[in-house]
């Protein structure tokens, strides 16, 4: 593993198969009565959001609890961000203090590059999203429900993704999640696809290690998974596509386009879902929607990269102390 986890485009096949081998044995944490381990115990590490955040931030304060680590929580509302401070100057506050990890969560892409390679400090860096860039620990979590799903818990150590066929739909221009993905999946051997409006594709998708297609219909029969994305409002400064209700029919996700997909297939959401546009309530209610499991993963997957970062390379963590040698 590197020093820090900036992009799903940085990590290895075999860093990425390790992550979900680690994963893979935090996840058995969870089954204890007992959550906890104490890998990271004396360990600081601080949760640094710019942007609001639910699932992402708590998924990782959830990991560092049970890692031990002492977690401090920053807030860019309420702090002397507000105020004007710079991100290098916030920095610097955090390294007097003498952290071991900073994650970092901030609407400019990029931002946690420049703070893992300004020399401003001497901690591990974690990329909870910046901007439409790069969210890597979201497309682990993906691709560690994809492989439980599709290739199965135990069947699945060691084991990559190659083969498979994942489509992502949907607001593809303002998405990190779905470039983490693209990036990541294709790392893993998977065969990827985006579905969106010729609106919602970046300029130079071309490029990209996936296929491209405007029509949804035409490629759910042969999908193995189906990634659906929020249209992110917030990121847009015109109109994209004409109404709410076309967009829906073009490229939402019914009982009937879930029908047509193979009986194997999973439908995924990185959340948070807005019912009745990309996603009816039919299809996010049904067992073939992995959100909830998604969720769950993501504590697994955290607590398998702040292991690696901060912890040491050794596999099977779970084995080398259990809690009953705390």
């Amino acid at each position: 593993m590197q020093r820090h986890l900036i992009s799903a485009a940085d990590l290895t096949r075999d860093d990425a198969v390790l992550i979900l081998d680690t994963a893979e044995e935090m996840a058995r944490v969870a089954d204890r009565p007992i959550k906890k381990l104490p890998t990271l115990r004396g360990r600081t590490i601080v949760n640094l959001f710019f942007e609001d955040s639910t699932r992402t931030r708590i998924s990782f304060e959830a990991a560092e609890k049970r890692l031990s680590a002492d977690v401090i929580n920053f807030s860019a509302k309420g702090s002397s961000v507000s105020k004007g401070e710079s991100l290098k100057d916030t920095a610097q506050t955090l390294e007097a203090m003498g952290v071991d990890a900073v994650v970092i969560r901030h609407g400019a892409s990029g931002a946690p590059y420049r703070l893992a390679n300004s020399g401003w400090i001497d901690a591990a860096v974690v990329n909870a999203g910046d901007g439409t860039h790069q969210h890597p620990t979201q497309a682990l979590l993906d691709a560690f429900t994809m492989r439980r799903r599709l290739v199965g818990r135990d069947a699945g150590i060691g084991q990559d993704l190659a083969g498979r066929r994942v489509t992502i739909v949907g607001d593809v221009l303002h998405s990190r999640v779905a470039r983490s993905n693209v990036d990541l999946l294709h790392t893993l051997g998977a065969e990827v696809t985006l579905v969106a409006p010729p609106t919602l594709l970046p300029v130079g998708v071309g490029s990209w290690p996936c296929e491209v297609s405007y029509d949804l219909d035409s490629t759910l029969p042969k999908s193995d998974a189906v990634m659906m994305l929020r249209v992110q409002r917030e990121r847009m400064n015109a109109a994209f596509f004409p109404t709410e209700r076309e967009y829906s029919r073009r490229y939402g996700l019914d009982g009937d386009r879930m029908a047509r997909m193979p009986e194997h297939a999973i439908v995924m959401h990185p959340g948070p879902m807005v019912r009745g546009m990309e996603i009816t309530a039919e299809v996010a209610d049904s067992d073939r929607c992995t959100v909830v499991e998604q969720v769950a993963n993501g504590v697994s997957i955290r607590m398998a990269v702040l292991y690696l970062l901060l912890g040491g390379n050794e596999p099977a963590v779970t084995h080398t102390r259990t809690t009953e040698e705390k």
